[in-house]
């Protein structure tokens, strides 16, 4: 135990002490920063003469403005920090000729790389937990509505989510770390993942959708039995990648006014069927919108200790040579 910590504790003062956590540091404090003022502006354009609706505060982190949502920013951009993170965690070490000495120190070999899985996630839940708290200080001096409970847990809840999320994007950047010795190859393999993941999967599903229940426009109408089948497949093809799962599972949590992450229902009503459906829709509490996602969550959770395992697996049974 005694090693791992020497080892945390080195990787920590790497990570803090680079140049590479500093820009990320300050991108996502910059980014949210405008984010959450943009959002804020708008709440109190919205919200000007009138009764407060409940939940404000949760609109700092999910209303759009004139650019994106900060949930929309970490779901896309998050998986650039862990792989920033970790995609030279490992080469980094044999170019530099300092793994074979880590080696062959009085510790546990897995002690490697389960400190610097660590102390990844350490770095990353600090940054999360920082611009988190950030924007809530700036959007209670903007708005000034001071955060309930209900609104409490649901940001303790995105902030575990999210830290997961992009821990499991920084076991893939460790993985390729681990089984390439080029720097530059694991970067590359890292990203070819994340834009697999984060467009192509989308494109493959709405194709797959296309081919096996295509919508056509008919004297009679739409075949509502068609819409439904092709939403569904295209939802079910859509959850293989895990930027689906983060954005379904923290929309939910988020947006309490959110009753599915399945909107087959709603893609099939008109427009005045939507007004009369929001008239009447209320917030759900904090305990059904996570039976509604915790499917979701356990497949977040579950994917990065998989990702993590095969990564130990791969680094335990790699030859490390002393050069």
């Amino acid at each position: 135990m005694r090693g791992i910590f020497t080892l945390f504790r080195k990787e920590l003062g790497d990570h803090f002490s680079s140049v590479r956590f500093l820009i990320i540091s300050a991108l996502i404090v910059m980014v949210g920063v405008i984010i959450a003022s943009m959002a804020g502006m708008g709440i109190q354009e919205e919200a000007k003469g009138g009764a407060k609706p409940t939940l404000l505060f949760l609109w700092l982190f999910t209303s759009t403005g004139k650019l994106f949502s900060f949930v929309q920013f970490i779901g896309f951009f998050g998986p650039l920090i862990g792989i920033f993170l970790g995609f030279d965690s490992i080469n980094r070490e044999r170019v530099s000729r300092t793994l074979s000495k880590l080696a062959s120190q009085p510790i546990y070999r897995d002690s490697i790389i389960n400190a610097k899985f660590l102390a990844g996630v350490t770095i990353i839940s600090i940054v999360l937990v920082a611009i988190i708290l950030i924007i809530s200080g700036l959007g209670i001096r903007l708005i000034g509505v001071v955060p309930g409970s209900e609104e409490v847990g649901r940001l303790a809840i995105y902030v575990i989510t999210s830290i997961l999320y992009i821990s499991f994007w920084l076991g893939i950047s460790i993985l390729f770390s681990v089984v390439f010795r080029s720097t530059a190859t694991s970067a590359l393999a890292s990203l070819a993942v994340w834009i697999f993941f984060s467009f192509f999967v989308s494109l493959g599903a709405g194709t797959l959708a296309n081919a096996i229940a295509p919508i056509s426009q008919s004297a009679a109408g739409v075949d509502r039995e068609i819409v439904i089948q092709h939403e569904r497949i295209q939802h079910t093809v859509s959850l293989f990648s895990p930027v689906t799962l983060y954005s379904d599972a923290t929309s939910l949590v988020l947006n309490p006014m959110n009753q599915t992450t399945r909107p087959i229902a709603y893609a099939l009503m008109g427009p005045l069927e939507k007004l009369s459906a929001a008239r009447f829709q209320n917030p759900l509490p904090l305990l059904q919108s996570l039976l509604i996602v915790w499917q979701y969550l356990v497949a977040i959770v579950a994917m990065t200790f998989v990702c993590f395992g095969v990564c130990y697996l791969v680094f335990m049974r790699q030859e490390i040579r002393t050069v």
